[in-house]
């Protein structure tokens, strides 16, 4: 379940309240009452609206309902300002910003004007409004990572060098870092720009935006072998990530300009991506989606920012704002796959599998690496074990990578092919041992087909100490205790897996055959017809149905491995 800022109030509901208080008499009402009974209407549909992520129609109600209303509280006002921004309207959420009792709304409302204020190009406004001296929390990071920025469309050139710190804040660490980087290139300072660019991108593991920050600034500077030698690096430690090999490409031909250095407006842009990505992991979806927004009004062509909202978007159930999303990145831009990817995902999950499928396999076409694993996972995801297995050997080559090693062997176990997936499975381990997926999904195996049974168990110990609130690896290990014959503690551990996961038909079935065993059996039989609500496969669902007419026979269980989705 996703964390939401709202109530989920159905669009449904509102409607259906506005027609019943509209027509609740048998008398026409005064005009002014139709109006407020008509206003109040619209504003339960726009909040409706909102609580199911259909933000451009909320801001259609809202819009309506504040024509119609005497809003002198600002409630219908800081709703309108709410879905603008929410639906990539920054302009207008600018020019609708309460002035009401809600402060924390109307500082919000404040930034939003800043921002809107430095894509418009009015710099003296837009710094003035952003000044982190006057922006209170939660927005003031937002504030002081865009300060150094306003400063550059100043031209004050001393102040945008000034690197924002904020003691443990690693958002404003990192992004303040790589902003500082950037603007002392632009101001010509070159060393300066490289120690910076140098220690984002030292480390064993440096993150991609930096490897591609400081080879960007390399090429620029002529030293087309330092860059290759960086993105060479890069790639070892990140075989499949298309924007390092596109990297890798361009300096390895010869050909080709360097990549252009950032404009102020696109530095700025990337300075609220910190932030927007920082909210989206703590699951503030509406906040991250608003930041995005603000990101996008000053850099449109910031196609990393498009794809994080299409996920939210997705996620909210706004599957068409997030297909418009995806579809943002052009073909050639180095994000392009990475979104066409995604909006296959999109059709998988509107259960249209043929759609996702056609897409999958257009993009892997192009030969592309990451394409052809995203082809290979959805192959998976429809059941094509077979042909998801060649598309991984194919990727794979003769480089050996614990991932696709890990993805092959379950690919080839669900085909059939037990032999080969357990050689793929114990290859992947010995390059990866303590890998949580592969300890679970070998060990599981193992034990459900009674072979090295302490070690497997083990295994999957192992897995849920690394994981403790996986439903899915607790249920292997319950599901382990069972096929040890330890029924009252496998009762006890999928009791636990049941906490974690209500949902799981897996669970809920491994749950039932556990309650059989210890002799509850009217929870076994509720366990059972539970699963039953949950779409289970066809084979569970026949398992399940054998179950409740005859009661738990040895062979009436089911035998597939956990938490490798």
């Amino acid at each position: 379940m996703r964390l939401s800022l709202m109530t989920h109030f159905h669009i449904s509901a509102g409607l259906a309240l506005a027609a019943v208080l509209s027509g609740c008499a048998t008398a026409a009402p005064p005009v002014a009452v139709q109006a407020q009974i008509s206003s109040y209407g619209l504003f339960l549909a726009g909040k409706g609206a909102l609580a199911e992520g259909q933000n451009r129609d909320a801001v259609e109600f809202f819009s309506r309902a504040k024509d119609l209303a005497d809003d002198s509280e600002g409630l219908v006002g800081e709703q309108l300002f709410a879905s603008s921004l929410l639906a990539g309207d920054v302009t207008r959420a600018a020019s609708v910003v309460p002035l009401s009792h809600n402060n924390d709304g109307q500082n919000f409302g404040i930034v939003v004007q800043g921002v809107e204020a430095l894509a418009k190009g009015d710099i003296k406004v837009g710094r003035a409004l952003l000044s982190p001296a006057r922006t209170p929390y939660p927005h003031k990071l937002l504030a002081v990572l865009l300060s150094p920025w306003a400063a550059a469309m100043a031209g004050d050139a001393q102040a945008s060098v000034v690197r924002p710190r904020s003691v443990g804040d690693k958002i404003v660490d990192y992004f303040g870092l790589l902003g500082q980087a950037r603007l002392y290139e632009r101001a010509r300072r070159y060393d300066e720009a490289e120690t910076d660019f140098k220690l984002l991108a030292g480390g064993d593991d440096p993150s991609v935006v930096s490897v591609l920050a400081y080879g960007g600034f390399l090429e620029r500077r002529g030293r087309q072998s330092d860059a290759r030698a960086l993105y060479d690096r890069a790639l070892a430690l990140n075989p499949l990530d298309s924007q390092l090999e596109a990297a890798q490409a361009r300096v390895r031909a010869g050909v080709g300009r360097p990549p252009a250095a950032l404009t102020l407006k696109q530095g700025a842009a990337e300075a609220v991506m910190g932030p927007a990505i920082a909210i989206a992991a703590a699951k503030q979806n509406q906040m991250a989606l608003a930041y995005l927004r603000l990101a996008l009004r000053l850099d449109p062509g910031l196609n990393t920012a498009w794809i994080l909202v299409g996920d939210l978007l997705q996620d909210s159930g706004d599957r068409e704002g997030a297909r418009q999303a995806y579809a943002m990145p052009k073909p050639g831009s180095p994000e392009y796959q990475s979104a066409q990817s995604k909006l296959a995902w999109s059709y998988q999950a509107a259960k249209d599998p043929t759609t996702a499928l056609n897409l999958a396999r257009a993009l892997a076409a192009t030969g592309d690496p990451s394409a052809k694993l995203n082809l290979a996972d959805l192959l998976r995801a429809n059941e094509k074990y077979a042909e998801s297995a060649q598309i991984l050997t194919d990727i794979m080559g003769s480089a050996p990578n614990w991932r696709l090693l890990f993805a092959r062997g379950v690919a080839l176990d669900r085909a059939g092919r037990w032999a080969e997936g357990e050689a793929d499975l114990q290859a992947a381990l010995k390059l990866q041992p303590e890998s949580a997926e592969i300890l679970n999904y070998l060990g599981y195996s193992w034990i459900d087909q009674g072979q090295h049974l302490e070690a497997a168990l083990d295994m999957v110990q192992k897995a849920v100490g690394q994981n403790p609130r996986s439903g899915a690896m607790v249920d292997s290990l319950g599901w382990a205790y069972f096929r040890l014959g330890d029924f009252k503690k496998a009762v006890e551990t999928l009791e636990n897996a049941i906490e974690l996961e209500a949902g799981d038909p897996d669970i809920n079935n491994h749950l039932g055959d556990a309650y059989w065993r210890v002799g509850r059996r009217d929870e076994a039989v509720f366990q059972w017809h539970r699963v039953l609500t949950l779409e289970p496969d066809a084979k569970m669902k026949i398992e399940v149905e054998k179950k409740l007419s005859s009661g738990l026979t040895d062979i009436a269980v089911s035998s597939t491995p956990k938490g490798d989705d």
